[in-house]
């Protein structure tokens, strides 16, 4: 007899001379593994003292399920974008589990199922046998101690540090029998805890089924593209075999030389027709349906789930955007690493605020309008759209195909989200250009001008020192910005040039104003700069030079439009976990950025400028049309172009930039139009579904005393010295300019006209720009001499009737000549 058959001899001869002196089932479970404890060297007393000492309650955690990000269309089913995993799992009800899987399982891993109190002690006295004899440990073991050893080792998978998985998973896999004494101890108390049933429902929700496949309802989506309710029998038998060794039985590997294609799956066949002579031998199924699975070819049809936000096309870039909250927002975990787990292994439904028409009619704009590449410039465009009063994100584009590698597949691929902020999805932003200058406007009139004010709009290098009570005073010595159309009134008022975006005007306004104060009030509107940074204040930020998210900007018109109320963005309306249970979520923050009746002002200058300003081509292609603001923006250069605009429901930005270099889009043509005006072509299409879906009700009237400024005469200061036209303007409120020298023939340093002239009315505190002689008389050309008289016309004849004489000389040019 060999060595080896003598040890076994005696360790079942040891173990039957116990089990007679054993009463109670926990000693009986004991003496199960007392054989392989003792040959470790421990005795049968000790054995059992440890056993009665081990907890016999086991923590069931949730199970690690993959999280679901949904769009959502008015009343129809919510469209799922994305989901995200460590673990490929959907949890499902008992009743919900073909009986063919339940059964199959039973039939190969459990026989005696219903029948022990969680350990099956005739496998594991085989299993303890095997274990000393260095084999596998899992052999004998009971579904409810291979339910425990999953549960052990999915509590090792949500900790926070690679090193700490490394170490529980050592421990919950140990292949020492004091571990396995410790499995059957739990065994039992779970049997004690939970019925037999829920315990099968466990085993099969939590096992793995080969890669990141978890649980049977991912397998059956996986493997065959059904449910676990509608699995065939030989479908089941198929997966319960792969739950014995995935990477020898999953059938995801068709060029498998010994598990493929080419042979039928066959080493998944051989397992799977095991479990259905078993499921036959167990009474489970009948000698025909035994017979029909059997002679059933393995065919797979392998379905890949939706991961990660590649997966949800043109709306990539907002999944991007809200994977970003989830993992950041610190209403979902303390720390970054809390975060990520809790959102890739917590079952989330997540309902976000994206509203799949206006998403369409953004996709679709850029795709007609823009290309994704182009030859010589890194072209980008973006489209964001925001409910005006609740901050809900409808609609997020661009004209890149969303990536999560690392290194770029091409120039038409990017992972960067032009949309939002840098630490929200990599962008360090854009200017936004003359969209912008809706916070001077702000500031003008919450200063208390007006809008048909006039200002000193002359363009010149010198504009001299503007006020900054953040910074202090800043001068300018060399700054002369331009006119885009070259516009040179000396002094527009307010609305002319909201109207027509007049940089000097602006230029002008803000000379009367703070800095700091249109700095700050737009701060009010929530706008910040995209890195972060603090915003600037200078003259040059009041025509749009901060880098900025089109968000931000969406954001802050959305504010003007709600009556001066900015609510901040958000991106999930509700999130249901793997329970059912809804969680919090971040909500909007609405402040008065500004009071109601500045609001109104601004609203009207900016529906002028839309209805009949630089935005009215935008007005006019936009159908059906409710009451809408709006304002342009172009860059230096014509590098970016800008529309921006809302009606009382839903903002809209629309942007083609250059992400990176300079190009002037005035010189560039797309397949669809003009580059420059690509904006124009853009804009209406989001907003006519807008209109057409959410209305639009009439914005706030402005005051009168916001519009016109009280009327006062202009003193006529014809004659006067500059010095004393100052004294007699600023005498009667009115802002004096310097508007230089003109021909006149009027003593040189008189006065010789003013710009609004004296003796028309103008609106209290409004610019004069005042114009001097140099004495220099201009007198006008002299007239030219008159034509000389044409000759008397001769009488008839034959020489006339002929028509040699004038016809001739005047036919070759002679009355030319004299």
């Amino acid at each position: 007899m060999s060595a080896t058959h003598t040890k076994s001899g005696r360790i079942i001869g040891g173990f039957l001379g116990f089990v007679g002196m054993s009463a109670a089932a926990g000693i009986l479970v004991t003496a199960a593994v007392t054989p392989a404890l003792a040959v470790s060297g421990i005795a049968v007393t000790n054995t059992i003292s440890v056993f009665e000492n081990l907890p016999e309650y086991l923590a069931i955690v949730d199970l690690s399920q993959k999280s679901n990000i949904y769009a959502t269309d008015g009343d129809q089913p919510p469209v799922l974008l994305a989901s995200f995993y460590d673990q490929n799992r959907v949890e499902v009800a008992s009743e919900q589990i073909s009986p063919f899987v339940k059964d199959a399982a039973i039939a190969v891993e459990d026989p005696r199922y219903f029948e022990h109190g969680g350990v099956d002690l005739e496998g594991s006295i085989k299993g303890a046998i095997i274990s000393v004899r260095g084999g596998d440990t899992r052999g004998g073991s009971s579904i409810t101690q291979q339910y425990v050893k999953n549960v052990l080792v999915q509590k090792c998978e949500v900790l926070a540090t690679e090193a700490a998985v490394d170490e529980c998973y050592d421990e919950a896999t140990d292949p020492s029998p004091a571990r396995k004494l410790k499995e059957m101890r739990y065994a039992i108390g779970l049997e004690k805890e939970y019925s037999k049933v829920d315990i099968l429902r466990g085993y099969l929700n939590i096992i793995g089924y080969g890669g990141t496949v978890y649980g049977i309802e991912s397998a059956a989506n996986y493997y065959f593209n059904t449910t676990a309710a509608n699995l065939t029998l030989p479908q089941a038998a198929s997966l319960v075999a792969i739950v014995n060794n995935p990477t020898k039985f999953q059938l995801d590997y068709p060029d498998s030389e010994t598990n493929g294609a080419a042979n039928g799956y066959a080493d998944n066949k051989d397992r799977r027709d095991y479990i259905l002579d078993k499921m036959l031998l167990h009474g489970k199924i009948t000698p025909d349906e035994h017979a029909a699975a059997v002679a059933t070819p393995v065919e797979p049809v392998i379905t890949e789930p939706s991961t990660g936000c590649q997966t949800a096309g043109g709306s990539a870039f907002f999944c991007d955007y809200v994977t970003t909250i989830l993992k950041t927002d610190p209403m979902f975990g303390d720390t970054n690493e809390t975060r990520e787990l809790n959102f890739k292994r917590g079952g989330y439904n997540v309902y976000t605020t994206l509203d799949l028409a206006l998403q369409i009619a953004a996709e679709t704009a850029i795709q007609d309008n823009v290309p994704q590449t182009f030859d010589g410039w890194d072209v980008g465009s973006v489209i964001t759209s925001v409910q005006v009063g609740t901050g809900r994100v409808l609609a997020m584009a661009q004209n890149k195909q969303y990536t999560q590698e690392e290194e770029s597949p091409g120039p038409q691929f990017t992972g960067i989200n032009y949309n939002t902020d840098f630490n929200q999805g990599g962008s360090l932003g854009f200017q936004p250009g003359s969209t912008y200058k809706v916070f001077t406007l702000a500031e003008w009139l919450k200063e208390g001008h007006t809008l048909n004010e006039r200002v000193d709009s002359r363009r010149k290098t010198n504009w001299g020192t503007f006020k900054d009570s953040c910074d202090g005073p800043q001068s300018y010595s060399d700054f002369n910005p331009k006119n885009d159309s070259g516009e040179a009134g000396p002094n527009y008022s307010a609305l002319e040039s909201t109207i027509n975006s007049i940089n000097t005007g602006f230029i002008g306004m803000a000379k009367q104003l703070d800095l700091c104060g249109i700095g700050n009030t737009a701060s009010a509107f929530k706008v910040h700069r995209a890195d972060g940074n603090p915003l600037k204040h200078s003259a040059g930020t009041v025509l749009g030079t901060e880098e900025v998210a089109p968000l931000s900007m969406a954001v802050a018109f959305a504010g003007i439009a709600n009556n001066g109320m900015t609510c901040s963005p958000i991106a999930i309306d509700r999130i249901v976990d793997s329970s059912g249970v809804e969680i919090p979520v971040p909500v909007s923050a609405c402040d008065q950025s500004v009071e109601p009746k500045i609001a109104a002002g601004m609203a009207y200058g900016m529906s002028r400028a839309l209805s009949s300003g630089t935005g009215s081509t935008s007005y006019s292609n936009t159908s059906p049309r409710v009451p809408m603001i709006g304002k342009t923006g172009t860059t230096d250069g014509n590098k970016d172009t800008w529309m921006s605009g809302a009606s009382s429901k839903v903002a809209t930005v629309v942007g083609v930039v250059s992400v990176n270099g300079e190009i002037n889009q005035r010189n560039i043509d797309f397949d669809s139009g003009p580059a420059a005006t690509a904006r124009h072509r853009m804009w209406p299409i989001v907003m006519s579904v807008a209109n057409a879906k959410y209305g639009g009700d009439p914005f706030a009237e402005a005051t009168w005393d916001l519009i016109q400024a009280p009327q006062v005469t202009v003193p006529d200061v014809r004659g006067k010295t500059l010095a004393e036209a100052k004294s007699t303007l600023e005498a009667a409120n009115f802002n004096f300019v310097d508007g230089g020298i003109t021909d006149s023939e009027i003593p040189a340093g008189s006065v010789v006209k003013s710009e609004p002239a004296g003796g028309t009315s103008a609106g209290k505190a409004s610019t004069v720009t005042v114009f001097t002689s140099n004495g220099v008389v201009v007198r006008p050309p002299a007239p030219a001499p008159a034509p000389a008289p044409a000759p008397a016309p001769k009488p008839s004849g034959n020489s006339g009737g002929n028509g040699s004489g004038s016809g001739n000389s005047g036919g070759n040019g002679g009355g030319g000549n004299r």
